[in-house]
């Protein structure tokens, strides 16, 4: 496999994040430095990536070349930086603003179920009720 810079793990049957990851297969444009691994994919093993299954779907994943993890807004700033376009993302890595943008990531994460209109992993919609 050609060097990368960065692994994804993205959760395919989210439909914000797979309009996110097609964005970055296009930006990447090929050069394979953006390596995209879809947690419900039938070969995807979490455990091969450091990962439970629960902490990969509790928010976005990324795999360093050195075998680093690495979770939150940092696999989104990584991934643009990949793609070229790290100048896009840079102010949210800048000491004041990462707090809020990394606090921002992390209320997506835990609301997307319900954003994207979504069931939790127990069946049941973020509201606590089964669908009928």
């Amino acid at each position: 496999m050609r060097n990368y810079q960065v692994k994804v793990l993205i959760d395919g049957a989210c439909p914000l994040c797979r309009r996110e990851a097609e964005l970055w297969k296009r930006l990447d444009r090929r050069r394979g430095n953006i390596v995209l691994l879809d947690i419900h994919s039938p070969e995807f093993d979490a455990l091969d990536c450091g990962v439970t299954r629960e902490q990969a779907l509790e928010q976005i994943h990324g795999l360093l070349p050195s075998g680093d993890v690495v979770r939150g807004m940092e696999v989104i700033r990584r991934a643009y930086e990949a793609a070229g376009w790290g100048w896009l993302l840079a102010p949210t890595g800048w000491p004041l603003l990462r707090i809020f943008f990394d606090w921002a990531y992390g209320w997506f994460a835990r609301n997307r179920l319900r954003l994207t209109g979504r069931q939790s992993a127990s069946g049941k919609s973020c509201s606590g009720r089964r669908p009928a």
